[in-house]
């Protein structure tokens, strides 16, 4: 029998990861986990791939009902987008401890997909701090790498393994495991011009990115996500990447990628990655916007300023 984490008092968030093998541990332990707060009368969110989703409902039969269930493989596509739909379920349940099941890693997942799942991993740790609520992350430990499982260590305070339920050895905090996920980008195989821009040239930005558009495989729809995209990208850089940027297009097998270089800092990690105030002066808009409307956004912070390469699936 999995031991679970006992639930999250007054103020208290955990944050455990759940190493399972195979369908009978991960019934027992996530169907555990949710059987335990709808007794408690606690809200619940699952959000799993797909197979796992079916087999859960099936496994709950009748309670299926009383649980909110999300398809991660949507939802999570691109990573960045995860937090705010935990903290949007969260807010809507103020008075009761919120349970989560969130699985944001699967095996088949790219390596890019990983490094900023396992970024909104070490995030979770922050954006719940101090809040009455507890997530429980599942990990395919015979379907993912060593080394997923081994960040998975690394993001999550607590461990359930082989029927125990310890501190992980291993935690870092978010600020740490951010830097690490900071690795450097490869370049496109072909190579791609760069556009300068600087103030007064939006329109050059946005035009040039349309004419380059129109010659790849996205649809009329999502070209226009895309241009809504950079031009975001391109305002925050003359507005807070010292008033000038650098773009590159270029396309891939799986779809289009646009990179964004400026100057700037992300002062704040969690921007983006959560839903934004409207009363808030700066609170992020364009960047949630850029996670909202992209497939994949990764973030690379440096000494020097910042990137965001932008993905969009063709198909």
């Amino acid at each position: 029998m999995i031991k679970l984490p006992a639930p999250a008092g007054p103020g208290a968030f955990v944050h455990p990861a759940l190493f399972y093998r195979g369908q009978a541990e991960y019934l027992a332990g996530v169907g555990g986990f949710v059987r335990a707060a709808l007794a408690a009368d606690e809200p619940v969110l699952v959000a799993v791939p797909g197979p796992r989703l079916d087999v859960l409902r099936e496994s709950l039969g009748a309670d299926a009902a009383e649980v909110t269930w999300t398809e991660m493989t949507r939802l999570g596509r691109n990573p960045g987008r995860i937090l705010a739909a935990l903290q949007d379920f969260a807010d809507r349940h103020p008075d009761r401890p919120a349970r989560i099941v969130g699985e944001p890693i699967w095996p088949g997942r790219s390596q890019a997909e990983v490094l900023e799942a396992t970024r909104h991993e070490a995030l979770i740790n922050t954006a719940f701090a101090g809040r009455p609520a507890t997530i429980l992350c599942p990990y395919d430990v015979e379907g993912l790498p060593a080394a997923v499982v081994s960040d998975a260590r690394r993001t999550h305070p607590t461990l359930i393994e082989q029927g125990s339920d310890l501190p992980s050895a291993d935690y870092a905090d978010a600020p740490s495991v951010c830097a690490d996920c900071d690795r450097p980008l490869p370049e496109p195989e072909d190579g791609a011009p760069w556009l300068a821009y600087a103030h007064g040239e939006l329109g050059e930005v946005r035009d040039h990115a349309e004419a380059w558009a129109r010659g790849t495989a996205l649809s009329a729809a999502r070209r226009g996500d895309l241009i809504l995209a950079l031009s975001e990208a391109a305002a925050n850089s003359l507005s807070h990447g010292g008033g000038r940027g650098a773009l590159r297009l270029w396309s891939t097998a799986a779809g289009i990628v646009a990179e964004i270089r400026d100057g700037g800092h992300l002062a704040d990690p969690l921007a983006g990655r959560r839903r934004p105030s409207l009363t808030s002066v700066n609170g992020g808009r364009g960047l949630w916007m850029i996670h909202q409307l992209c497939d994949l956004v990764e973030t690379r912070a440096s000494d020097g300023g910042l990137t965001l390469r932008l993905h969009m699936a063709t198909p």
